[in-house]
């Protein structure tokens, strides 16, 4: 059975990192995995969006619209712009810590997430909150926000990784200077996604 996992956020959070460790854990498991990014400005704090798509026999990288059993949102407004993603039973997981994009810093426009946040809860869909930026100053850096998030995901049950399994592909790819921050951070997400 193919799961399908969207990711999104703003340049600098994580999001493709996040993205190539869900896809390294399942190809470790045996399962095929297929993965595309569209990466707007994304070093002037532009949206970046991952597509992740794990199974067997997958085509296509790209996830339809209504395809997404989980959507990791690493910013409220980039999360509500990707919901048509969203299929029916999917999960949003998402950090309620805002970002206030460069269209609102040159208009001078306030930002705070909030109104994003509101939107998100009363979207009807299951929705996960995770306080990313604690569990990063928890963990001594808000680097480990995306794997924070990838934790609460996981513990959904909808993306078909264990714990074990992406702290496994984390001590593949992390730098190991930042192997143990990291595997905390994930603990710590999937720990939230139950409080």
């Amino acid at each position: 059975m193919t799961k399908n996992v969207l990711l999104c956020g703003v340049g600098g959070q994580g999001t493709v990192l996040a993205s190539r460790l869900i896809a390294l854990a399942a190809m470790e498991k045996g399962m095929e995995a297929r993965g595309a990014e569209t990466i707007g400005m994304a070093q002037r704090g532009g949206s970046v969006v991952s597509h992740v798509r794990i199974g067997e026999k997958i085509y296509s990288p790209l996830i339809p619209h209504g395809g997404a059993d989980v959507i990791i949102g690493f910013e409220p407004a980039e999360a509500v712009r990707c919901l048509p993603y969203l299929k029916k039973g999917g999960c949003v997981v998402v950090s309620p810590a805002p970002i206030r994009p460069v269209t609102a810093s040159l208009t001078g426009g306030a930002y705070t997430g909030r109104e994003m946040m509101e939107y998100l809860e009363h979207a009807g869909e299951n929705l996960v909150v995770v306080d990313a930026a604690s569990i990063g100053m928890e963990c001594g850096s808000p680097k480990v926000m995306n794997v924070a998030l990838l934790g609460a995901a996981i513990a959904s049950g909808l993306i078909g990784i264990s714990l074990e399994e992406m702290e496994q592909a984390i001590l593949k790819r992390v730098p190991e200077k930042f192997r143990a921050m990291n595997v905390t951070a994930l603990n710590l997400g999937a720990a939230s996604e139950h409080a």
